[in-house]
């Protein structure tokens, strides 16, 4: 009796764990391919909080099936027992996509003489009707996007501008500014770098890294350029490595400035 109780609890928690993984896999699909694609979830961070839900959840939920579950109860008594468990994984899986929307990157914007990785909590909400149109609203079902940043349209916006930069406010971080990047390619292509002279002032460690981006591009470094790529926590660990066109074809963790 004892023996077949512990069987049928064992199967039904590996049940449950095989469903559980499934569902923490489609989320993990959301959460890395769209809302946090490479390099982005490197840069930012964002998703260590939902990653240890995940486990947890995934860890706990079959666990206590395991532990709560006995033949031996009526079918009510399952239910009800079931239903604690399945409410529980289901609620720290919600609050996991909440926290990793809340925190994930929206564009990545052309300012100046870099790209800059801008994030949700980063922007004033109230200024995204100030955004273009076709970026004012944040599609769970839409990554970050490329976009550059528009000049002052005259010297009072300029002196606006000035104040909003001391303040911690940069011209990335206001939708009002964003344009698309065509409009800002010919400012990166003049401001690009070629990859070449930055690879050979690095030390082997970063020319190897380097190495395997162009690999994995199936390119070499001539006649590739490079822009810095930054966030807020990472001010100079990343670069954008672009084409003659100023496309982005890849990223490197290495310092660009």
């Amino acid at each position: 009796m004892y023996r077949s109780r512990i069987i049928a609890s064992l199967r039904a928690g590996a049940v449950h764990l095989a469903l559980s993984a499934v569902v923490a896999l489609l989320a993990a699909a959301l959460i890395l391919n769209v809302w946090f694609p490479y390099p982005y979830r490197d840069l930012t961070g964002g998703v260590q909080l939902f990653w240890i839900l995940v486990m947890v959840d995934v860890v706990c939920g079959p666990l206590l099936t395991t532990v709560l579950f006995n033949p031996a109860k009526s079918r009510r008594e399952l239910f009800l027992d079931m239903s604690l468990v399945a409410f529980l994984q289901l609620a720290a899986l919600v609050y996991g996509l909440y926290t990793a929307n809340a925190a994930r990157p929206i564009a990545m914007v052309f300012e100046v003489d870099r790209f800059v990785v801008v994030t949700k909590p980063e922007v004033d909400p109230d200024d995204m009707d100030q955004a273009p149109a076709q970026h004012r609203h944040l599609s769970l079902l839409r990554g970050p996007q490329l976009l550059g940043s528009r000049a002052p349209r005259d010297g009072n916006e300029m002196l606006e501008s000035v104040d909003l930069s001391i303040a911690g406010k940069e011209p990335s971080l206001r939708p009002g500014w964003w344009q698309p990047y065509e409009l800002s390619r010919e400012d990166a292509r003049q401001r690009m770098k070629p990859l070449a002279e930055l690879y050979d002032a690095q030390p082997t460690a970063s020319r190897q890294t380097i190495d395997t981006v162009l690999q994995s591009i199936q390119t070499d470094k001539d006649g590739l350029f490079y822009l810095p790529l930054v966030h807020r926590k990472m001010l100079d660990s990343w670069i954008a490595i672009l084409d003659s066109r100023a496309d982005i074809r890849g990223y490197a963790p290495v310092g660009g400035f």
